[in-house]
């Protein structure tokens, strides 16, 4: 699980695969994707998620914080051949604007959006990145699933496998991480997720306030990227399950939404 963390480029890899299988068919239901389609990615790390998109044509955009994957990025696609346009960008989103990187007919989010602090606020500020019929693609896994701690990074096997402790209070899962031997950054790094980790409800609450319109919502027993990392078959949350939060929130490894505003 580590390795998958550490290699770049098998990430970089796995991200383009999952999205050609399930990410672009799941917005196409919805929204036409042509070569004067353009989409921007927020957290786009090295930019595999919009590979799929350039090989329809499309203009992307990527938008990162960190300025060692945005460059890996760029060498990654150094060595592709480019239907499309990649620009990518070492830039904080509230730094920017539509005044300087325009609108967008799709933006997606894959794992990202429980990473952000405030999500409120950033539900309402990404809205003027959208075209008026624009779509936004969001992914994540739902707080309560085994592993919404994501501990897989963590380098102790046991630490990495163990589901659900991240659930415990703040200092008792401190204290366990310590214990498992992990180093102090990872401890943080890991503390802040806690922190910003967001559950189905909260997420669905901030869609209500902000006036998003749901287009679709899918619950996943077995995230759609687990064919790629671990040749799992993905599987749909049963709809008697997804009906009862407390059941669901604790199985559902993966949320996908399509909403516009």
């Amino acid at each position: 699980m580590q390795e998958r963390h550490s290699n770049r480029e098998k990430y970089f890899n796995e991200q383009i695969e999952t999205t050609t299988q399930f990410v672009i068919p799941y917005i196409q239901e919805h929204k036409n994707i042509s070569p004067s389609t353009r989409v921007l990615e927020i957290g786009c790390g090295e930019g595999g998620n919009l590979k799929p998109f350039i090989d329809l044509g499309c203009e992307t955009v990527g938008v990162d914080l960190s300025e060692r994957k945005i460059e890996l990025g760029k060498a990654f696609f150094a060595t592709q051949q480019l239907k499309g346009s990649i620009h990518l960008f070492t830039e904080d989103v509230y730094t920017t604007s539509p005044e300087k990187i325009g609108e967008f007919d799709i933006i997606i989010m894959r794992d990202v959006i429980e990473h952000i602090h405030n999500q409120e606020r950033f539900m309402n500020y990404v809205k003027r990145f959208l075209k008026p019929d624009g779509v936004f693609f969001l992914g994540f896994p739902p707080w309560q699933n085994p592993f919404g701690g994501h501990q897989q990074i963590c380098t102790n096997k046991i630490a990495s496998v163990l589901p659900y402790y991240h659930l415990l209070p703040m200092g008792f899962y401190a204290f366990m991480l310590k214990v498992f031997g992990e180093s102090k950054e990872k401890i943080e790094a890991l503390k802040e997720i806690k922190q910003t980790g967001i559950s189905i409800e909260r997420f669905e609450k901030i869609l209500k306030t902000e006036r998003y319109t749901v287009l679709n919502r899918t619950l996943y027993l077995i995230n759609p990227n687990y064919k790629i990392k671990f040749g799992l078959k993905p599987r749909k949350q049963l709809s008697v399950l997804a009906s009862f939060p407390f059941v669901r929130n604790f199985l559902s490894s993966a949320a996908y939404y399509l909403i516009r505003k």
